[in-house]
């Protein structure tokens, strides 16, 4: 009888994991069809039916829940041995996968780039914008980028900045048009230009002054589900726009946009990235991670 290869256990661990072939081919970047083949080659020289297959679904057999038991903590501690080898290294490298929201992906590339390409070069940073939150784990990711408040509490985090807030802009023309607005009940009759979700369902604009709550469905021709766009009508004098102070600063700041409501708009926690606690983390990553929570204490220090 013949050994199977690293590669073969580790084909047949990705299949009893997703228990799909065509996610596991996915994730193994070959063909279903390839993997399905080396999977059944396996088997014959095992002489063992590890899985049971059906067109709808895929399952382990008694010898293949054994067998699972016994080769998925041995590729785990090889994959481990590979990782402290990679630590070895004088400068840390590899691809760092990151999920994150469209706004927060924007702040957390121009925070994090300046350091990244000076301090560690030789990192590969691929992030993907998603305003859907998602399970990191499950979709490959090494860590996501969310609001604190919306980070998974069996996750560890990392701030990557202060405190944010939403604030209410207009064009100067748009307010001079429609006059000035000293409460968030005078929304109600200015049209306002409404974010949709992934969900389907319409950000409602939250307000708050001394204790007193105030809580806007907004009302308006105009419906984007990116906060860019929403941004861009808001210049054009198309509407008043509820969008995050940072995305708008430079428009608030050369006169191009005016916020109103300020008093009505506290802040709220900024962005954390977060991540799941790992026995062996890769270095490129532990590496990007390092540099973050030093930054954070700068941030604290200052």
């Amino acid at each position: 009888m013949s050994f199977p290869a690293v590669s073969e256990l580790n084909a047949f661990v990705t299949v009893a994991r997703t228990r799909n072939f065509r996610a596991a081919a996915k994730e193994l970047n070959v063909s279903a069809s390839a993997l399905s083949h080396a999977i059944s080659a396996m088997e014959a020289r095992l002489d063992t039916r590890l899985l049971s297959r059906t067109t709808r679904s895929v399952s382990l057999t008694a010898a293949g829940e054994q067998f699972l038991g016994r080769v998925g903590p041995a590729l785990r501690e090889i994959a481990g041995a590979i990782v402290e080898l990679h630590e070895h290294r004088d400068t840390p490298r590899g691809l760092v996968r990151i999920n994150a929201s469209e706004l927060a992906g924007e702040q957390f590339v121009s925070k994090v780039l300046p350091s990244l390409t000076s301090l560690l070069p030789d990192i590969e940073l691929e992030v993907t914008a998603d305003d859907r939150v998602i399970d990191i784990v499950a979709q490959g990711y090494d860590a996501g980028v969310r609001l604190a408040d919306m980070v998974p509490g069996d996750m560890i985090s990392v701030p990557l900045g202060g405190d944010q807030r939403h604030v209410v802009v207009a064009s100067p023309k748009f307010i001079q048009e429609t006059g000035t607005i000293g409460h968030p009940v005078d929304l109600r009759s200015r049209p306002c230009v409404r974010h949709r979700l992934p969900s389907g369902a319409i950000t409602r604009w939250e307000f708050e002054r001394h204790g007193e709550l105030s809580i806007l469905d907004p009302q308006g021709p105009l419906t984007f589900d990116s906060y860019r766009l929403g941004i861009a009508a808001a210049l054009g004098s198309a509407g008043l726009a509820y969008v995050n102070e940072w995305a708008v600063a430079d428009c608030l700041a050369d006169g191009r946009l005016v916020s109103v409501l300020d008093e009505w708009c506290p802040s709220y926690r900024g962005l954390s990235l977060y991540y799941p606690s790992r026995q062996h983390m890769p270095a490129a990553f532990k590496a990007l991670i390092s540099m973050l929570r030093a930054q954070a204490r700068t941030h604290d220090e200052s």
